[in-house]
C-alpha cells in the first residue's frame, strides 16, 4: 500500500468514527435494557475503527494499542458468542 492510499484509508477511519462514537455516546443503555446489545454492536464497530487506525498508522505498530485494540473487540464479543469464551483469550493478551 502506498502513502495515499493508506492516508485516504486513515482519513475515512476518521469520518466514519466521527459518525459512530457519538451514536455510541448519545445511547443511554446500560446492561440489562432492551437496547444494551444494540448499544454494545455500535461500540464494536468503534472500537474496530480504532483497530483500523492502530494497524494502519505510518511506523511501527504500537503493540500497547494494539493489544487494547484487541482486548476490547474480543471483550464486546463475548457477549455475542459466549461459548466461545473470548474474555478468557483477551485476559491473555496481558499476561
Amino acid at each position: 500500500m502506498n502513502d495515499i492510499e493508506r492516508d485516504k484509508l486513515i482519513k475515512t477511519g476518521w469520518e466514519i468514527h466521527s459518525a459512530v462514537e457519538p451514536a455510541y455516546l448519545n445511547m443511554s443503555a446500560t446492561k440489562g435494557d432492551a437496547d444494551w446489545l444494540e448499544k454494545q454492536r455500535i461500540l464494536l464497530a468503534d472500537m474496530a475503527i480504532h483497530l483500523l487506525q492502530t494497524a494502519l498508522k505510518p511506523g511501527d505498530i504500537e503493540l500497547d494499542k494494539l493489544q487494547n485494540n484487541l482486548y476490547s473487540i474480543l471483550t464486546i464479543t463475548d457477549q455475542f458468542i459466549p461459548n466461545a469464551e473470548l474474555k478468557d483469550t483477551a485476559s491473555k493478551l496481558y499476561q
